[in-house]
């Protein structure tokens, strides 16, 4: 039998490729050998899932819930009046934590409806959620996420708010997840509340509801909790004063949470039917607004200080401690001081206003003004800014006085101009203290005045005598222990040891004045300024207010009411008359005493003043902070057109003063300053004659009026009567002898009575006979040195001018003028204009050396 073989032409099976890519899949033909065998599409999803499970169970593992940001836990420090009303805050982030019981039931019913409505029921993702999100933006739709509640919650906690990945919401899903196996739903919302960012600066609903409506997220409505909810995916530009496209954006998303909240029964519809889109508070950017910004400032500085109040508190701490500060400050008087403190529109824009006002029984600040925009002077007028105290510091003067037992009725030479011995001013060229000219305000003279009316008239000369006697270093005493500090914080000493200090020449914070006139309020005692009252840290004090210095009693009771006495009279009849207008609440005159004061060249002004109950300093000066130079007050407001050359302490701070202790004092009981009774003025002793009898009147004191004043000028003449006890009464007349010069006095080497009127003639100058002299010949053409030396001979002075001329060589003079052969007086000023050859060159058109191409 034979064996068969195959024919030589036979079908042969196709060899198969090897590898991993099969396609086209052979014995198939058309789209069919390019869809994968069912064994591909399992053991793919096989594959699939199983590397998602472990990726998933390798995040699950890997990742376990981190601690929660350190803001999350960081609540705002607040800041109160003394009233209990919100000054401010102290905030790293603008946020107070709340507890679901202490929020309304519809809160959080409104961020459900409006965010997450089966936040009850999902595990902590929601996958129909997610899947309708992705089906949404695969297909071209708006853009659309899926995060739940617990989601943001993860994000906001531990994460941050902030541009992510899919990598990082694929570990904020699995961190969601855990934080559901490890938290409550309620645990999981009250984390939600307490750290969802709301717009307007507020983290949590506590800080959004005081934000948006003025109030506590406890007492929020139905319709707040839904604005709230509506606006949480994009609080900033849904806020209602974005603009009117924001506005209308929040109020339709208002109505589709309260819409919400009905489908799903947290709201009946008698409720929704009720609903009234809420009323917004005005937003003012930053922590209370730009004025309260220099009261925080100087409440953090008093915290981090432990003098007088147990520890101390640092500003980090305030930032992030959540503690509850209640201050001295009334909040009616600090109203009454912004709204006084406001300068006029013409006010030169670098004048500045402060104002301080304690309590002297405490030492509490009632009301502290810094200025009006802390972001544009970020420097507190009151407490940073320094000024010359100008005559404030003349009662510094008086107490020293009385302290030595020296009467109010007490004689001073008043007279202006004086010179006074050991009184010098510092020359700015050389640098060296000088003899100097005193005068009083308006040059006006007060001979042989008493120190009662001195103070009452603020007389600057009868005041340097008065410091001569008690001494300086005296004034400069009292001073210190009223309350200014001794030294600065450059260590510096800040009251001088000189004639000068009782006119003020130091410069002082506002604050440090209202702390030396608080002392006289209080009759001598001094108390410490200070404005943080306690802070509680939850329920627990950690630190109140205690004076550190207990009944200081720095100057005596008696003192003190004499003082008053005399500061009374500067508001009665001196420059402090228009705060003579306080009175009480049944319109009775309220007693007030105080004092002007005026720095040189008006460059600072003021007026410290007080009642029983309240001292308070006004202040105003003018600084250049571009030049860093002080600057004369310019005019302004009522005194703007009364051609004054600046402003003093009786013009603006005084009314101002008046107008906020007006405000301040409404409803205060008047009280009395305590009873002074002045001694009667004195009156000269007679003295006892045979002939004199007790029932004849008394002999008058009688003095000698001095001689030689005839050729000296009259500030040294009226200087010698005033302090022999008699009144000069200068007569002008006219005379060839120098202006000033006295040409005779009444009654020179006679004897009469003291404080009689003496007739002093002083020369006019208008008949003084000038010597001449002639403008010489031959200096026109001449060279500048050899007429300059001309006039010089002649007594005259040359001035030089230069000027451009084709004809006269260059420094040769041009013209003069007076013109030669003129008589002028001795002295006289003559100007010679001098060339300085051709203008742009040589008039030949060729250039010059150092011309266009020189």
């Amino acid at each position: 039998m034979s064996r068969w073989s195959p024919p030589a032409i036979w079908p042969q099976t196709p060899r198969r490729r090897q590898g991993i890519w099969n396609y086209p899949r052979p014995y198939r033909t058309g789209i069919r050998a390019w869809v994968p065998s069912w064994r591909v599409v399992v053991g793919t999803l096989l594959t699939g899932t199983s590397l998602v499970s472990g990726l998933v169970v390798a995040a699950w593992v890997g990742w376990p819930v981190p601690d929660e940001l350190p803001d999350i836990t960081a609540e705002s420090t607040t800041v109160y009046y003394s009233d209990g009303s919100e000054l401010g805050t102290f905030a790293a982030q603008d946020r107070t934590l709340i507890t679901l019981e202490d929020l309304p039931a519809h809160v959080t019913n409104a961020i459900i409806a409006s965010e997450d409505q089966d936040f009850r029921s999902h595990i902590g993702i929601n996958f129909p959620a997610i899947g309708r999100a992705v089906l949404n933006n695969l297909t071209g739709g708006a853009q659309q996420g899926a995060s739940t509640l617990t989601q943001q919650y993860v994000e906001n906690s531990y994460f941050g708010v902030g541009e992510t990945t899919y990598a990082d919401e694929f570990r904020e899903a699995i961190l969601a997840l855990k934080v559901t196996q490890e938290q409550t739903k309620d645990q999981v919302l009250e984390g939600y509340v307490n750290t969802i960012y709301l717009g307007r600066g507020a983290y949590g609903m506590e800080a959004a509801s005081q934000a948006y409506f003025g109030h506590p997220a406890s007492e929020m409505t139905i319709s707040e909790s839904a604005f709230i909810a509506g606006i949480i995916p994009n609080p900033t530009y849904w806020d209602p004063r974005q603009g009117e496209a924001a506005a209308a954006q929040a109020q339709q998303r208002w109505g589709r949470t309260l819409d919400f909240m009905l489908e799903m029964g947290f709201i009946t519809a008698d409720d929704r039917a009720a609903a009234v889109y809420p009323e917004l508070v005005e937003y003012t950017q930053g922590s209370g607004n730009s004025q309260t910004a220099y009261l925080l400032q100087e409440i953090a500085k008093e915290l981090a200080s432990p003098d007088g109040a147990g520890r101390a508190i640092t500003e980090e701490e305030l930032a992030i401690g959540g503690y509850s500060i209640t201050t001295t400050l009334d909040r009616r008087l600090q109203d009454a001081a912004v709204e006084t403190m406001a300068l006029p529109d013409d006010a030169d824009p670098n004048a500045r206003a402060s104002l301080t006002s304690i309590d002297p029984a405490t030492g509490a600040i009632r009301a502290l003004y810094g200025g009006p925009d802390y972001s544009a002077y970020p420097t507190n007028a009151a407490t940073q800014d320094i000024a010359q105290a100008g005559s404030t510091f003349k009662p510094f003067t008086l107490v020293a006085a009385l302290e030595d037992d020296i009467s109010l009725y007490s004689r001073y030479d008043g007279t202006s101009p004086q010179e006074i011995e050991g009184y010098n001013d510092r020359n700015e060229e050389t640098g060296v203290d000088e003899q100097a000219v005193l005068t009083n305000f308006g040059d006006e003279s007060y001979p042989n005045v008493t120190l009662l009316d001195a103070t009452a008239n603020s007389v600057n000369t009868a005041y340097v005598h008065l410091n001569n006697e008690v001494g300086p270093e005296s004034t400069h005493d009292v001073a210190t222990r009223a309350g200014i500090p001794a030294t600065n914080a450059a260590g510096d000493q800040i009251v001088g040891d000189n004639l000068a200090n009782v006119l003020g020449t130091a410069s002082v914070h506002n604050i440090d004045l209202a702390h030396a006139y608080s002392t006289f309020a209080a009759q001598g005692i001094r108390t410490t300024p200070h404005l943080v009252t306690e802070v509680l840290d939850g329920d627990d004090l950690i630190r109140e207010w205690s004076e550190p210095e207990p009944n200081n009693q720095v100057f005596t009771p008696d003192v003190m009411a004499a003082a008053t006495y005399a500061l009374e009279g500067v508001v009665q009849e001196g420059s402090g008359e228009p705060a003579s207008a306080l009175v009480g609440p049944d319109g009775e005159p309220r007693p007030v005493a105080g004092k002007t004061g005026t720095s040189n060249s008006n460059q600072s002004a003021w007026f410290a003043g007080y009642v029983p109950q309240l001292a308070t300093v006004v202040g105003l000066y003018q600084y250049d902070r571009e030049a860093s130079a002080y600057q004369t007050i310019t005019p302004f407001g009522e005194w703007a057109d009364m051609g004054l050359e600046g402003l003093t302490g009786g013009t603006w701070p005084v009314t101002a003063w008046t107008e906020y202790m007006t405000l301040a004092t409404e409803g205060m009981e008047v009280q009395a300053f305590p009873e002074y009774e002045p001694p009667a003025p004195p009156t000269p002793s007679p003295t006892p004659t045979p002939s004199t009898s007790a029932s004849e009147e008394p002999e008058e004191e009688m003095v000698t009026v001095p001689t030689g004043l005839v050729g000296q000028q009259y500030v040294a003449a009226a200087s010698a009567l005033a302090g022999v006890g008699l009144v000069p009464a200068q007569i002008e007349v006219d005379s060839d002898q120098p202006a000033g010069q006295v040409l005779s006095v009444e009654g020179e080497g006679t004897q009469v009575p003291r404080n009689s009127d003496v007739r002093v003639e002083v020369s006019n100058g208008s008949e003084v006979v000038e010597e001449m002299t002639t403008v010489p010949f031959g200096l026109t053409n001449s060279d500048q040195a050899s007429a300059e030396s001309a006039l010089d001979d002649a007594g005259l002075t040359p001035v030089i001018q230069e000027a451009s001329s084709d004809t006269v060589p260059e420094g040769s003079v041009i013209s003069v003028d007076p013109g030669e052969g003129s008589d002028v007086p001795v002295g006289s000023d003559v100007t010679l204009v001098v060339s300085t050859g051709p203008e742009g060159g040589d008039p030949t058109g060729e250039p010059t050396e150092g011309g266009i191409f020189g």
